[in-house]
């Protein structure tokens, strides 16, 4: 299980972030350096069925099913390979501050880089543990890094352990899930697992089967740029008429004051001139009538500003881009209770919590691989102060193979 912790440090070394403004697959070539790596290290310690999608960076590998449980059902886990595009992954420094104190953490001494606990409460929680930093000027890579390296590691065990009674399981790793495209070139088919879970979580325990419903939306304001000496009842500022728009939307659905199942509009991107000014959103909702409502709302608003400043002068585009996976899971509600047993088991505390976001999973499921969350272990995604708990990775390994045994002992029927 140790082996988690050495997989993690070579990892996050390697830059993997992928790009919202690329639109090739995968979004960013140098995604292919660790799946290049990965396959090489499946090769190495014995995996089977290996397939590297070369073009679209897609890492596929089979761990045989232990004998007399050819006919269990095939489970598997899945991770993506990049790192968000909110902070630079290059350069990524890690270290383990070992049997942490509970106190704050300074990342960088000559920058003054510290990890406060009066910022990030949960910190004393992890007194006695060791952690894993950043040197506090670029992102870790937790997130997936530590789900790609928690399945290597469980895979690697299980090839070396044949004792441990399991089905042929299945292993999956993608690009491009930061910027929503980790599932476009996924091969369920290839990938034959009858059911599967993304090891894309916080911290221990959590386990997750819902989801928000999701859609993006651009705000496009076509203004009308005059010379401000003489712009009375003339001029029409695009940025102005934007920032109208934006507060037209209610103040508390704003994701600075939302939580838990409450869902948010947020405004992501704001650029332009007095000429034109475009507006990026996200919408977001586990209600899916209460997602649909959000989605209407904004066109009347839209609609009222068009007829209060003229048609044309507010141009929506929209599109969904996944949706909450409850719907179906439920059907399959046997890998939630399967994984907090296996959590109990392990004297893991399970909570269930709804994703606020979304993962390779929700697409997945929709596409026919039903496929919940697990955790990783790591905290702060997206940022500088983002971290690991090197000894709640090792603990997820062993959470990884006990789920694995679990099917071992099913049979494909009893669970349809």
């Amino acid at each position: 299980m140790e082996r988690v912790v050495e997989n993690f440090l070579q990892y996050v070394k390697i830059d993997t972030q992928s790009s919202e403004e690329s639109t090739s697959t995968p979004s960013t070539a140098k995604q292919h350096q660790l799946a290049r790596l990965l396959e090489r290290q499946l090769q190495e310690m014995g995996a089977e069925d290996i397939t590297y999608d070369k073009e679209h960076c897609y890492l596929y590998a089979s761990i045989p099913s232990a004998p007399g449980c050819e006919q269990a059902p095939v489970i598997g886990f899945i991770a993506h390979m990049d790192t968000a595009p909110a902070v630079t992954g290059e350069g990524v420094k890690p270290r383990i501050v070992e049997d942490y104190d509970g106190k704050d953490i300074v990342l960088h001494q000559e920058k003054q880089i510290v990890m406060k606990v009066k910022d990030f409460p949960e910190l004393p929680s992890y007194q006695g543990k060791r952690l894993i930093v950043t040197d506090g000027t670029t992102l870790l890579g937790a997130d997936d890094k530590a789900g790609v390296a928690e399945i290597m590691a469980m895979a690697e065990y299980l090839l070396q352990h044949k004792e441990i009674a399991h089905g042929r399981i299945r292993i999956g790793f993608t690009p491009d899930e930061e910027v929503g495209a980790g599932a476009d070139h996924f091969d369920v088919a290839l990938f034959g697992a009858d059911y599967a879970y993304t090891v894309d979580g916080g911290r221990l325990g959590e386990l997750e089967y819902e989801n928000f419903n999701a859609a993006g939306a651009k705000v496009i304001v076509h203004g009308r740029s005059v010379h401000p000496g003489e712009a009375k009842d003339k001029m029409r500022n695009a940025i102005l008429l934007a920032q109208e728009f934006q507060a037209m939307l209610p103040v508390s659905e704003n994701p600075m004051y939302t939580c838990g199942y409450e869902g948010f509009y947020h405004l992501d991107q704001l650029h332009g001139t007095v000429e034109e000014a475009i507006a990026e959103y996200i919408i977001r909702d586990h209600d899916r009538e209460k997602f649909e409502k959000k989605k209407e709302s904004f066109w009347q608003i839209g609609d009222f500003l068009n007829r209060k400043y003229g048609e044309g002068t507010f141009t929506i585009e929209m599109k969904d881009s996944y949706y909450n996976m409850k719907e179906m899971i439920e059907e399959h509600m046997h890998l939630v209770e399967n994984a907090r047993a296996a959590m109990e088991e392990l004297e893991i505390h399970p909570v269930v919590v709804p994703i606020r976001g979304g993962t390779d999973g929700a697409r997945l499921s929709f596409m026919g691989l039903p496929c919940p969350n697990l955790c990783t272990g790591g905290q702060n995604f997206h940022g500088c102060f983002e971290y690991a708990c090197a000894d709640e990775m090792e603990m997820i390994v062993r959470l990884l193979v006990r789920i694995a045994e679990k099917y071992g002992s099913a049979s494909k029927d009893l669970t349809k």
